[in-house]
């Protein structure tokens, strides 16, 4: 009897230590690469595939976009719904922003791109010999991609960004049998967090770990900036306005945005800093100039080419002290051939770079024989 109840026991040990093992696999047969800054995306790691969950697509509540990578075709995978079915070793994509073109230079994938909306909005020089030879064909020139084109073409898969209100096309291109998934980095406000989702693109390009190694390097470079940023004093912050009018109103960075954390990131006191939110606050001209009027920085005037259009298109800019200082920059100056704004491809991937321009800019001593990349000041003329 007593060896009876032994070998029960062992039974129901092994029964359990079975079923424990079996648990402890099952969860970890799917496992999440981590993000740093990015809260947008998920990569989750299977085996022979990957699971890209986007949960911040576009600004407010909404389902999460789930989209199953195929790494090996002849594992088990898993037996859920997916928003698209992607396989790995894709010979034809589109993407619809500008932001989204970097990811594939940096990541040597440029020859995959095959079409685009308003190609003269393109400045990657490896892109644009692609377009002098024919291989990316052109989506047209308004804020939507042509989707007959794209169905025409079948891609393997194409990257929408909501911002330019591509989403209601996704059911469209789903019904084509051409996978489509959301890219939502502009909800991001961390500058790193932007750039992070070249994780996103590699892992859809099975390139995600020189994805994480080119972040690797960006994030290195951006936190060694910010560091140098870190060592100013607070008297020794110089007094930071931005943005310009638009029929009367003005628009600035709130101070949860963007734009603004780099402002701040720099070792600038941002005038607007109380303007909360991660958009534009829209101010009247007689509030900016109480507040601005003695900043000694203008940063972001817009696509203004000199001080004189800037005088040109609405006298009261002159009131301002940095105006008469001539302490005005630019971001939008550096185009690529066919005017393409090089910041507003290039900037989301690379913060370091205006950082690096911002600190220039405020504190030039910081970083010495510095070239700046994005920024300038602009001329009188």
């Amino acid at each position: 009897m007593q060896n009876l109840k032994c070998i029960l026991c062992v039974f129901f040990f092994c029964i359990a230590f079975s079923c424990k093992e079996k648990s402890q696999f099952q969860a970890q047969e799917e496992i999440i690469l981590e993000n740093t800054y990015a809260s947008g995306f998920k990569v989750i790691q299977g085996s022979g595939y990957k699971v890209l969950e986007v949960s911040k697509g576009f600004p407010g509540e909404h389902d999460a976009f789930n989209y199953l990578v195929i790494e090996d075709s002849s594992v088990q995978l898993p037996n859920r719904a997916f928003n698209a079915v992607i396989s790995l070793g894709p010979s034809s994509i589109v993407m619809t922003s500008t932001s989204h073109i970097p990811h594939l230079d940096l990541l040597g994938e440029s020859k995959k791109l095959k079409a685009f909306p308003n190609l003269d909005l393109i400045s990657s020089p490896a892109v644009r010999e692609l377009i002098e030879k024919g291989e990316v064909k052109d989506l047209g020139s308004g804020a939507q991609a042509n989707i007959e084109l794209i169905i025409d073409l079948q891609p393997d898969w194409v990257m929408i960004s909501t911002l330019g209100g591509d989403l209601k096309h996704i059911e469209l291109l789903k019904q084509a049998g051409v996978p489509a998934v959301i890219n939502g980095e502009y909800v991001e406000q961390d500058p790193l967090g932007r750039a992070e989702w070249i994780k996103f693109t590699g892992a859809l390009l099975g390139r995600y770990e020189e994805a994480v190694e080119i972040f690797n390097t960006i994030e290195a470079a951006y936190l060694e900036a910010k560091k140098l940023a870190e060592s100013v004093s607070q008297e020794d912050k110089p007094k930071v306005m931005a943005g310009v009018m638009y029929k009367d109103i003005w628009y600035v960075p709130g101070s949860d945005s963007w734009g603004a954390q780099l402002l701040l990131a720099a070792g600038g006191d941002y005038i607007f800093k109380d303007q909360r939110g991660s958009g534009s606050a829209q101010l009247n001209y007689e509030y900016v100039l109480d507040q601005a009027q003695e900043a000694d920085f203008w940063l972001g005037a817009s696509d203004f080419p000199s001080l004189q259009s800037m005088r040109d298109a609405d006298q009261r800019y002159t009131a301002f002290k940095a105006f008469e200082l001539g302490n005005v920059y630019s971001y939008t100056s550096k185009k690529g051939p066919t005017g393409g704004i090089e910041y507003f491809e290039l900037g989301y991937m690379r913060p370091d770079l205006i950082l690096k321009d911002l600190i220039n800019i405020l504190h030039p001593s910081l970083l010495k024989d510095y070239k700046s990349y994005f920024y300038t000041r602009l001329n009188e003329e």
